[in-house]
């Protein structure tokens, strides 16, 4: 008999909605239950593509006994983490000051009224089934205790991440990166590129920062580093080798074998690193990576009315990965002639290298260039010749159960995409880039954007759910970058809109901070968080004051400067014990000690000379331009004759009547002392 899950739209809540446990929507109506009957709460968090929820409820939510112990002494309510993320973000710092550790599936137990007393993510059936009762047994013969528990980590909850008000420096030096820096640098992996760790993430925003500073500071060895470390990814088995895309993480430290869920968020980021990264340093792997991504993208994951969906599951068929692997036969039944080459190629062997499972994840060696020399490949006759190979896979593979599809479509996930097709068209030229970033942007302004509200997804019969923070941030970011692309004026006007919309809903003047839900939310949570530290997404903090500092440059306006500068100044003192987590505050560091290069392009042959310019990697820049246009760094700079000027400091240099001239004039140490 199915439970009030049943009315969701989620897949993940669509899962659970057959679990014999009373589930219940986060709704009034289940937190008022609670209070009623004085009842203590279970808030499980998941989503649709993870795999250990999926493991968790096989085992404990499809079981009777356990069920009916939940059922009798608790309130179960089942949280899809991706469409609230508002109400995950307070329990996963419960959790992680409860047990230090996080992830999902995240479980928690709360009193009536929501507070936490008791946390954790994955449990084995017993050890569920014990805590259930042990906890239950404890609120019926001592709530004072449990009470004066959740008091305390209240507060907790409610302090972590809160930053106090500090005096803005009166300038930021190379010295300040340093530090930062030279700390963060001693985690590298330097066998196996990104970290010593496992798992491993691919955290696209850390290699960004580290591509910028390293060209900036002219630091080679971080560089190579840099590129070893894509080159790695994108030989892994985190990546996707027939179909395209990455997996969330490696679960070695080697990128050999993959978590297998994939992404949107992961891989709109991905996008834009490989397409930054093949500008800095034209790698015909970069490219491929990028036009395999968003071929996945659009085959896989794109909807009907423009938008993307949000992930595809780890399992099919109940076996995580199996969709994506191979045995040694199948590939020479498939490729017959070409499959010597390929299996030596991609490490496949009888027993599997995937030895746990007995089965293969393509993956190739660093050097397996040398591989395709030996065989008589030139560069360009190898890229097609994978291309038709891993066709022929990908059509044998294609005829398996597909993995589960999460069908929501989130602003912030779709923004990310969006941003990073931009940047492929920037880097690339590809119109289809330009046409396909344009189409996720008018389904987030036609179906995420509402009387000056931004959504976190389209309504459904059931909810409206409004935007948080980082839906507006990272929408105002790909507006941005859409204009600095295509000079279509009006998504620059839109991301202005939108950020007078987030200042006036989420910045609190008194704190000098930015918080994750809205002033006026009608639902009151426990805490109400401000979001300070990266992760495998920038926070929405960072984001937010990068596209403020961004739009005071092109519109002039000082408001918003006043108010990153700020927050930044905030947060600057905690970069330097963490730099991974502050990564795209490190960006914005990067800005400030170096500077923008504020360029526009005006007359006829802007967007020409606009894309002559992206031919250049030149890692702190806006990019301007059209023929007629009232913003304050063009208005007076109209008229048919092509121009560029090259800005700094509210100061510019003479019209210049090339690309090749500004370029000169750039690199005439342009980018450290302004033209007086």
């Amino acid at each position: 008999m199915a439970n009030k899950l049943q009315q969701e739209t989620s897949p993940y809540l669509q899962q659970h909605a057959e679990n014999p446990v009373h589930w219940k929507p986060w709704s009034d109506e289940a937190l008022q239950k609670a209070k009623d009957e004085n009842k203590l709460i279970i808030v499980s968090i998941g989503y649709s593509a993870c795999h250990w929820c999926h493991v968790m409820e096989r085992e404990s939510f499809e079981n009777e006994a356990i069920a009916e112990t939940m059922n009798k002494f608790y309130v179960p309510i089942k949280i899809d983490r991706e469409e609230r993320p508002d109400i995950d973000q307070i329990y996963m710092i419960a959790v992680q000051l409860m047990t230090n550790a996080g992830g999902w599936p995240l479980n928690c137990i709360c009193l009536p009224d929501g507070r936490p007393i008791y946390g954790g993510t994955y449990f084995k059936p017993h050890d569920w089934q014990q805590v259930l009762l042990q906890i239950a047994q404890m609120w019926e013969e001592t709530p004072a205790v449990a009470i004066d528990y959740a008091e305390r980590l209240t507060k907790g909850i409610q302090q972590a991440e809160r930053l106090p008000i500090t005096p803005i420096p009166e300038q930021y030096s190379a010295a300040d990166l340093e530090e930062i820096v030279k700390p963060w640098i001693a985690q590298f992996d330097e066998q196996d590129g990104g970290y010593t760790r496992a798992p491993k993430f691919p955290l696209p925003n850390n290699w960004l920062f580290f591509l910028r500073y390293a060209t900036l500071s002219k630091n080679q060895n971080l560089l190579d580093h840099v590129h070893f470390t894509l080159e790695k990814m994108a030989n892994g088995g985190i990546y996707d080798q027939v179909g395209g895309g990455f997996a969330r993480y490696a679960v070695d430290g080697k990128w050999h074998v993959p978590h297998f869920e994939k992404m949107l968020y992961d891989n709109g980021q991905l996008i834009a690193l490989y397409s930054e990264a093949y500008q800095q340093n034209p790698n015909p792997q970069y490219k491929r990576v990028v036009s395999e991504t968003i071929a996945w993208a659009k085959r896989e994951m794109q909807a009907e009315n423009g938008g993307f969906f949000s992930a595809l599951d780890a399992d099919s068929e109940g076996v995580e990965g199996k969709f994506y692997t191979f045995s040694k036969t199948e590939i020479e039944n498939i490729l017959a002639d070409d499959a010597p080459l390929f299996l030596a190629y991609y490490h496949v062997s009888a027993a599997g290298n995937w030895q746990e499972e007995h089965t293969n994840i393509l993956h190739c060696s660093i050097d397996a260039k040398q591989l395709v020399a030996e065989s008589g490949f030139s560069a360009d006759e190898w890229e097609n010749y994978l291309f038709e190979i891993k066709e022929k896979l990908r059509t044998y593979r294609d005829q398996r159960i597909h993995p589960g599809l999460d069908h929501k479509q989130l602003s912030t996930w779709n923004a990310l995409l969006l941003k990073g097709l931009v940047d492929a068209y920037r880097v690339f030229q590809e119109e289809e880039y330009l046409q396909l970033a344009l189409q996720v942007a008018t389904f987030i302004k036609t179906h995420c954007y509402q009387d000056g509200v931004l959504l976190h997804q389209p309504a459904d019969k059931n909810r409206q759910i409004n935007g948080f923070l980082d839906d507006y941030a990272f929408t105002i970011e790909a507006f941005i970058a859409l204009y600095e692309c295509a000079f279509d004026e009006s998504w620059l006007q839109l991301a202005d809109k939108l950020a007078i919309r987030a200042i006036a809903d989420f910045y609190d003047n008194a704190d000098k901070t930015f918080y994750y839900t809205a002033s006026d939310s009608a639902e009151k949570l426990i805490a109400r968080k401000s979001e300070i530290m990266d992760n495998v997404i920038p926070a929405s903090s960072s984001t937010m004051v990068r596209a403020l500092y961004r739009l005071a440059e092109m519109l002039d306006n000082q408001d918003y400067q006043v108010i990153a500068d700020q927050l930044f100044a905030n947060v600057f003192p905690h970069i330097k014990q963490y730099g991974s987590a502050y990564s795209n505050w490190a960006i914005q560091l990067l800005e400030h000690v170096y500077g923008n290069n504020e360029i526009a392009l005006t007359g006829k042959d802007a967007l020409t000379w606009r894309k002559q310019l992206d031919a250049h990697y030149i890692p702190n820049k806006i990019t301007m331009g059209g023929t007629k246009s009232n913003l304050p760094l063009l208005k007076d700079k109209e008229g048919i004759e092509s121009k560029a000027y090259l800005c700094r400091n509210k100061t510019c240099s003479l019209p210049q009547h090339s690309v090749h001239a500004l370029l000169q004039l750039l690199n005439d140490n342009w980018d450290s002392s302004p033209i007086n």
